[in-house]
């Protein structure tokens, strides 16, 4: 290792050179990385809903579909707007009134239930159906394209729209989130740092890793907005102390070695052997999320956790090369460290530590409590402002046509006349459901097939499958519609065993039993991980139950404040959460820990040991959370997406809860269990027969006195 960081010392220049030069693959990489916005195409492509999606663009050429609604608008200037809408790339079909029926006859002709699912008062609705998926750019575009050609009485809803307003909305946010993040971690390393040029180093190595990692996702093809948006700050944040740590390495070494490039090659090696152990639990946080059915976890897992990687790798090659190259004029912007040191405080918490205890078993079952009934949503519109036009569109057809939200049904076309009539008339009488719109349910008998146009037929009716929409009353992802779902599928079923319920609706539904199952998963994987890691760096038996409870006890906290402050959240933080904030502040834990354990080796007693460990490490700690604060805590403030929002908050909460978790509640486990610690822990020998030799001599000073 001492041979590595030598290297690493004489070739500096050659290493910035590289590292440089590295940045335009790296940005050739990440404009050619394509962004998916569309979170439900990250559940598991073997389940029905999926599998329907898939029929959907194999037999009908669609994946998507979107309504469109039109107020105070002539007849004559829909019909004419409808002509535009299907001249639209991309755009399939518009099925509206003038599908089923020539403009000169009269509305009031049609079945009433034909009518009505075209008209409501002064509005009528169009069903424009895409050649493409729900999220592809090309449905994207078509989009974009139809919200020119319409007016500001015409309001286009549906999924592909929240689609694209998520689009829309992340590109022009996920640079300010970067600047919020930067802004903030430069306050924060002014107020704890030496220097005022050293911190633009670290953000610079930082920055240059982060680039590395975004443009080395090309080899994934595509990621998700989430992970996107949320790598750039999370990598910030989980890697910035990584750099904090060799400065202050190099710093000690100076003091006791006088060449500079000795002194640096002794702090890499300090690092590597520090930093990759922190690390190791921070990646094994990330690779937990890459155990879940819904993929958006191994999305995020992969590119995060080689994040971290490249993280410690500029830490300690590029960061290193930039200090030495840019020393002298680092040394003429040397201050004296805004932050004071904490020297009272390690042993006014040592000295209550049995308050903290009984703090933390007051607070354990509230904590438990509130982590397991915050409430959390799914409806991704939800995730959005009401002042979009997607947002805006819903809206306005919950007000004008009682409609909530729309999903399919693909029925066996060789099902009988008299079936789909008796399955037709079954499935309206389902609480909920407004309509049941197919050629047999608009048309009915009055109406034969015959009448249809070919080519709007052949849009309801594939080679294998008839196709019908289900509008309903009930919101997507609430229990109603969950419960009309399971109806409608019981119903279907009934008359053709192979019939599917596809659509948002259903794929929520499937998304919130997947996410139940992941979150489970995810917290059973991320917790044997580090508790293997903790039990492997520590070599004792009892320290990870210890730490692992103590995290855990600030995760539930953390996790908890929403349920007492009536907050609901998205349901993807409920899943990751934990298991980010589990690893990237154990480390913590872990340090401060390491530190007891040697105190007490070295002769210390429980509470001299206790006071040590919490002065040497409280400074690090304080530094290292401000700095996982500062990278996200900004993006919550500012982000108008619920999601990328709430996630941030979460983070930025759950480095502090952490911090004030590990230094005021696990001095008092030390104190509280030092006896089973040193029993259960490798190395700990001559400490148990100090320990016991103590014991025996106030043994027999008692049996004297007595």
């Amino acid at each position: 290792m001492k041979g590595f960081a030598k290297g690493i010392v004489k070739t500096r220049v050659l290493i910035l050179i590289i590292a440089f030069a590295l940045l335009i693959p790296a940005a050739i990489g990440f404009i050619n990385t394509r962004i998916n916005y569309d979170i439900l195409t990250y559940l598991p492509s073997e389940i029905e809903t999926m599998q329907g999606q898939d029929i959907l663009e194999e037999q009908f050429g669609t994946g998507a579909f979107s309504l469109f609604a039109v107020q105070d608008m002539p007849v004559s200037d829909v019909a004419d707007l409808k002509a535009r809408i299907e001249q639209v790339d991309h755009v399939s079909e518009v099925i509206w009134y003038d599908s089923f029926m020539d403009l000169s006859i009269p509305m009031e002709m049609l079945p009433s239930d034909l009518y009505e699912t075209f008209n409501s008062d002064d509005a009528t609705l169009m069903f424009i159906i895409f050649d493409e998926t729900t999220s592809a750019d090309g449905t994207m575009d078509a989009i974009e394209e139809i919200r020119r050609i319409a007016d500001e009485r015409c309001f286009l809803s549906g999924m592909s729209a929240i689609v694209t307003d998520t689009k829309n909305m992340a590109e022009k946010e996920t640079p300010i989130y970067v600047a919020i993040a930067v802004l903030l971690a430069v306050i924060v390393l002014s107020l704890t740092m030496d220097s005022y040029l050293v911190p633009f180093f670290f953000l610079a190595s930082i920055g240059m890793a982060i680039l590395y990692n975004l443009g080395s996702n090309i080899m994934f093809g595509e990621i998700s907005f989430l992970t996107k948006a949320l790598s750039a700050v999370l990598q910030l944040g989980v890697t910035l102390d990584y750099s904090i740590f060799l400065w202050h390495s190099y710093q000690e070494a100076l003091e006791r070695i006088p060449d500079r490039d000795e002194a640096m090659a002794s702090a890499i090696t300090d690092t590597i052997q520090s930093v990759v152990g922190s690390s190791i639990t921070t990646v094994a946080g990330f690779i937990a999320l890459c155990f879940m059915s819904f993929r958006i976890g191994l999305d995020i897992g992969l590119v995060m956790a080689k994040g971290v990687v490249f993280g410690v790798l500029s830490c300690v090659t590029i960061l290193p090369s930039m200090i030495l190259v840019f020393d002298g004029v680092i040394e003429k912007t040397r201050h004296k460290p805004l932050m004071p040191e904490f020297d009272r405080v390690p042993k006014w918490i040592s000295a209550h530590y049995v308050m903290f205890g009984l703090i933390f078993a007051a607070l354990l079952a509230p904590a438990i409590y509130g982590n397991n009934h915050t409430e959390v949503y799914y409806d991704l519109s939800e995730t959005l402002p009401d002042t979009l036009p997607s947002v805006q569109a819903n809206n306005m057809l919950k007000e004008n046509f009682d409609t909530n939200s729309v999903y399919m049904l693909l029925i066996d076309k060789e099902l009988g006349a008299a079936d789909t009539t008796m399955m037709i008339d079954d499935l309206k009488g389902v609480d909920g459901i407004l309509k049941v719109v197919g050629v047999d349910s608009l048309m009915g008998p009055a109406f034969p097939k015959e009448m249809l146009p070919d080519d709007a037929l052949s849009k309801l009716e594939s080679d294998r499958y008839k196709l019908m929409m289900i509008t309903t009353g009930y919101k997507t992802a609430s229990d109603e519609i969950n419960a009309q779902i399971d109806e409608v599928g019981r119903i279907v079923k009934g008359y053709d065993p192979t019939a599917m319920v596809v659509g948002e609706a259903p794929c929520t539904k499937d998304l919130i039993t997947i996410t139940n199952h992941d979150f489970a998963v995810v917290s059973f994987v991320s917790i044997g991980l580090v508790f293997l890691i903790i039990a492997l760096v520590l070599k004792s038996a009892s320290l990870p139950f210890i730490l692992v409870a103590v995290i855990e006890f600030a995760i539930f906290i953390n996790m908890g404040i929403p349920y007492y402050t009536h907050t609901t959240i998205p349901f993807i933080s409920s899943v990751v959460i934990g298991t980010i904030q589990l690893g990237a502040t154990v480390d913590y834990a872990i340090l401060m820990t390491t530190r007891y354990i040697r105190e007490r080796r070295d002769g210390h007693d429980k509470k001299e040991a206790t006071q040590i460990a919490l002065s040497t490490s409280m400074k690090s700690i304080i530094v290292s959370a401000l700095s996982f604060f500062s990278a996200t805590f900004g993006v919550g403030l500012i982000s108008s997406i619920d999601m990328i929002a709430s996630l941030c908050n979460l983070m930025a909460r759950g480095a502090i809860v952490s911090m004030f978790v590990v230094l005021l509640v696990l001095p008092a486990m030390y104190m509280i269990f030092d006896g089973l610690i040193i029993r259960t822990t490798a190395g700990m020998q001559a400490v148990r027969d100090t320990e016991s030799k103590h014991h025996t001599h106030k043994l027999i000073g008692r049996e004297s006195y007595v």
